[in-house]
Formats: C-alpha cells, structure tokens, sequence
C-alpha cells in the first residue's frame, strides 16, 4: 500500500502525494476578522487525516472551517481531527418585489427619515456603527451577527457608506442596513437598529428601502444569513416570505 506524504507548498497551502500524484489539498485563510479558517479537499480518504494532522501541528490555534449543515460526514472528520460544533448559520432567500414580501417603503415610523448612504455624514454614520458593535457585544454577543460583521483585532471592518441605508429619528442615526451587490442576486450583509430604538418597526423599513431599491434596479432575490440563535433577525426575515435555503456550521478548535 502506497503512503499519502503532506508537503507544504507555501504558508497558506499543503498537498497530499500518493505515488507521485497529487490526492488531496489543504488550504488557510486569514479573515479580515483575524479568524483563519482552514479548508481539505481530498480525494483519497486516507489522505484527509494526514493533511489535518499536519496542518493543527503548523498552525496557531483557534481555527476554524465552514461545512454544509447537510455534510455530516465531512462535519465527522473535522470531529475526529479535534473541532466541535459552534455558530450556526442560516441562509436565507428573500424577494425583492413588494407584492411578494408585503413590504412598502414609503411606510416609514413616525420621525424616522431612510437616508442613503452616500448622503449621510461619514463621522456620524461611522460613530452608529461604532455604537451598534459595543450594543451587541454588550449584549447577544458578535456571535450571533453574520460571519462578515464579527469584530477583528486591530479594529472595525472598512465601512463603505455607498452600501449602506440609515435611519435617522431628530437628527440621530438610529440603524443601518449594508447591501453586497453580486450579480443577479444581492447580499443583505447587516440590519442593524439601536438598542433604545428597536421593536418601532425601524429594521422593517430599512430592509423595505433595501429591497425596493433593489426592485428597481432589476434585481429580482436577495440572500442574507442568520445566526440560527438569532430569533429577531430570523423573524424579520420570515416575515418578508424569505425561504429557507441551507445552512452551514462553523466548526472550532481551540
């Protein structure tokens, strides 16, 4: 029997070599948050064991890795190389039109105005998303926010104000929603509302704005995720008639 030898090939990527061909690959990445997440695809069993166990010796823990909530035999090898279970994520499809989802944008709270993005104030818009990062750590905590707002060590993601819608009530900026635009269907990437002003329907009316938008541009669906403890994120999307269309589960070894 032929043994699977792990070379490293460069300091984000291992190989698995049986009988001079290439059976397998593994891979680290770095997210903008400071997690890495690791990655194999094999295509002789034998060889998954080796890459993971060469991989955990090179690298600094914690690591992480994404599998398919469906993929319970990739989900028990990462088990077996020393991960457990964490955050678990929904992923959600959502339609644009307002006959569909039942929302109208012009129907806004009391003494809220929607302002793009573009037109806001940076300095104040920067300050809400400050604001809503202390909210929630203080709070729920970063894990149960999408996987792309989780807060890394040298400070707060990039924000791009050209993605994002603001409520604003008196002056104040009260919550946002942040738009990916992919082609053919767009990310809802964030609905975000102050803690003092949530449950006025203002998270409503900034996902009605988004999605209107959108209708207008021609984008007929968008997707956004949750993290399946997230019970108000994942009623504000069921209430729209966003259908349900996967999940992944992040997977941690310390």
């Amino acid at each position: 029997m032929n043994t699977v030898m792990i070379d490293r090939v460069d300091e984000t990527r291992w190989q698995a070599v049986e009988d001079g061909r290439v059976v397998g690959h593994g891979d680290v990445a770095q997210r903008a948050d400071g997690r890495l997440f690791v990655s194999i695809d094999v295509w002789r069993d034998a060889a998954f064991e080796r890459l993971a166990a060469a991989m955990l010796a090179d690298l600094p823990g914690p690591l992480h890795t994404l599998v398919g909530e469906t993929d319970h035999g990739q989900s028990s090898r990462w088990e077996r190389a020393g991960f457990a279970p964490g955050r678990r994520e929904w992923e959600y499809v959502l339609s644009t039109d307002p006959r569909e989802t039942g929302l109208d944008p012009s129907d806004v709270p009391d003494g809220v105005r929607i302002l793009p993005g573009a037109q806001a104030d940076e300095g104040l818009l920067r300050a809400l998303d400050r604001a809503v990062r202390e909210e929630v750590g203080a709070g729920a905590g970063w894990r149960t926010m999408p996987a792309e707002v989780l807060p890394r060590p040298d400070g707060p993601l990039p924000l791009d104000p050209s993605r994002c819608t603001v409520a604003v009530r008196d002056g104040a900026y009260v919550g946002l929603v942040r738009v990916v635009p992919v082609p053919r269907r767009a990310r809802i990437g964030l609905v975000a509302v102050r803690a003092a002003e949530q449950r006025r329907g203002i998270g409503r009316a900034l996902l009605a704005h988004a999605l209107g938008s959108l209708h207008r541009a021609g984008t007929g669906s968008a997707w956004a995720e949750a993290d399946a403890s997230n019970t108000a994120a994942i009623a504000l999307l069921e209430r729209t008639g966003a259908r349900r269309a996967g999940g992944n589960v992040e997977l941690v070894r310390h």
